[in-house]
């Protein structure tokens, strides 16, 4: 995908802007990927198996093709703003960027949803789950239902959805975390008040995310009845993961998502 096929996309009105900073990267199961810039940009990669394939000279050709592109458009734009790229002293930005890292790994929601993948990993390692097979039963566009029973799990639901939610959310509660906290550690006189804050909208991405994977979990004891006790201890630490994103974020729960929530 060169340049002019991607300002191609930036002006197809039937697009929601946006819509893709806070989703849940779960493409196979969301009803908005026709409207979805980032979706219609990958597509063209993971239609062929080979440039999908991280062991593929073709994934790597992709790879570097995305790279050469953005780095043309960005080269473009800090021309059109009048921005000098050679000016920046890239080395303090580094160090500034290796204390950030140090900082949010050290955050307490950060370091919650780092201990609660370690717990998925451990319970999932310590059970023989003979032929488990996640079986994706969708066309990668589900109808609201579909999207509605993933939310509330309301209804009768066998082993592989439930171990596919838990798997699917139990990293990525930690990355949108990563990048919630991250996003506070700006220039306040840089943010600016009447606009909602990109850190608000990772945050609820987690906590809705949070918030499937403990209903995922309410119904794996109905599977591992002899394990309840460790299902429980998961559960209560989800749950104060999710009391203390609340916290820290709480405006998040009141953020408007781009057509998830409008």
């Amino acid at each position: 995908m060169n340049k002019e096929e991607i300002k191609k996309l930036v002006k197809n009105k039937n697009f929601i802007s946006g819509i893709y900073n806070y989703c849940d990267r779960w493409c196979e199961r969301c009803a908005f990927t026709s409207r979805c810039m980032n979706f219609a940009m990958t597509r063209e990669y993971s239609d062929d198996p080979e440039a999908s394939d991280i062991s593929n000279e073709k994934f790597w050709q992709s790879l570097s093709e995305i790279f050469k592109v953005t780095r043309e458009m960005l080269e473009e734009s800090a021309e059109e703003m009048g921005i000098d790229l050679d000016s920046i002293d890239f080395e303090e930005a580094s160090r500034d960027e290796t204390i950030k890292d140090k900082i949010v790994e050290n955050h307490s929601c950060c370091k919650t949803a780092k201990k609660y993948y370690e717990m998925v990993d451990a319970f999932f390692e310590s059970e023989y789950i003979p032929s488990l097979h996640l079986v994706d039963k969708s066309d990668g566009e589900n109808s609201s239902e579909e999207v509605q029973k993933i939310d509330k799990l309301d209804g009768p639901a066998t082993l592989d959805e439930l171990v596919e939610i838990i798997y699917w959310y139990h990293h990525f509660i930690y990355v949108k975390l990563m990048r919630s906290v991250r996003g506070t550690l700006g220039d306040p006189s840089e943010i600016l008040e009447e606009f909602p804050k990109d850190s608000d909208g990772s945050a609820k991405v987690a906590l809705i995310a949070i918030d499937r994977s403990m209903a995922a979990w309410g119904h794996m004891h109905n599977y591992f009845s002899s394990h309840r006790d460790q299902i429980l201890s998961i559960i209560k630490h989800l749950d104060g993961l999710r009391k203390r994103v609340e916290s820290v974020f709480p405006e998040a729960r009141n953020f408007v998502r781009p057509g998830f929530d409008e």
